[in-house]
């Protein structure tokens, strides 16, 4: 499906019953540029032969333009699987934060791989460009791109279409979040579930949604709540399903984290002793 002028998208299915409910929504694999110029794949999606085949096929579908290059939000697996098999079909190079070139340059091959600066512009055909915004938080090599051209964000795992995302440092995570705020997209082109046509308005409702969590989880804390899974059980909603709850519980601990960073919160470690019989 054509999202803009310059993006291009094949949707994938996932099944929520599994893996996939991490995903509501599923998965985009976005191509960006012009159909009869070359364009730029963003990530790769899943490692699985029919993730790639469905790739391929758009591909096709597109009328087989030629790929300048695949730019990479973040390294986790179901953004760069099938990536081997991607780039040696399309012949180009593969983009990514320099943290993670040296495991994609072991994994496709020396001079297959570049690493981006904050702020590089990559080219994509048709006269548009994809700027890279490094954008830790999801993760440490996470790069989020800003189609000029069309005012849309690419926003990997920092913004997910249907629901919030995981988040490693929530600390830099924030100050990300605040940097796609000031982008002011029209569009948010997520890793997964659906496109977002109020993009700013999206940014700034994750932006609120983390500000109260922490509300929440001080709250939890005041109220003589100590545990991460008893703050779980406080913050986040009872029918919470069970598949997610790890999910949740690793917000929490990110939550907690920031606080503790900022002197807001104090962590008192359990301590063992051999028992005196």
């Amino acid at each position: 499906m054509q999202i803009t002028d310059h993006v291009y998208a094949t949707h994938i299915e996932e099944d929520p019953g599994s893996f996939g409910a991490m995903h509501p929504g599923g998965t985009h694999i976005y191509f960006v540029g012009d159909p009869k110029d070359n364009m730029v794949m963003v990530d790769s999606g899943e490692p699985y032969r029919s993730w790639t085949k469905q790739i391929l096929d758009y591909h096709a579908e597109l009328g087989k333009p030629r790929i300048s290059s695949i730019v990479i939000t973040h390294g986790h697996g179901d953004h760069i699987g099938g990536l081997d098999r991607l780039q040696e079909e399309f012949g180009c190079v593969v983009r990514c934060h320099p943290k993670l070139e040296p495991a994609l340059t072991h994994r496709l091959g020396q001079g297959n791989v570049v690493k981006l600066r904050s702020r590089e512009s990559v080219p994509a055909g048709g006269g548009a460009k994809l700027r890279a915004y490094f954008t830790p938080g999801h993760e440490e090599d996470h790069v989020s791109y800003y189609l000029a051209a069309d005012k849309v964000v690419f926003s990997g795992d920092t913004i997910l279409g249907n629901s919030s995302s995981s988040v490693r440092n929530l600390k830099q995570y924030m100050t990300s979040l605040e940097t796609l705020a000031g982008l002011k997209p029209n569009v948010l082109c997520p890793g997964h579930g659906q496109v977002i046509n109020n993009g700013t308005a999206r940014v700034d409702w994750y932006i609120r949604h983390r500000t109260e969590r922490e509300e929440q989880v001080l709250a939890a804390l005041a109220s003589g709540v100590e545990s991460v899974e008893d703050i779980v059980t406080a913050v986040y909603p009872r029918n919470l399903r069970r598949n997610l709850r790890s999910a949740a519980a690793r917000n929490v601990r990110t939550h907690l984290d920031k606080l503790t960073e900022e002197g807001l919160v104090s962590e008192s470690q359990v301590t063992y002793s051999v028992a005196k019989n």
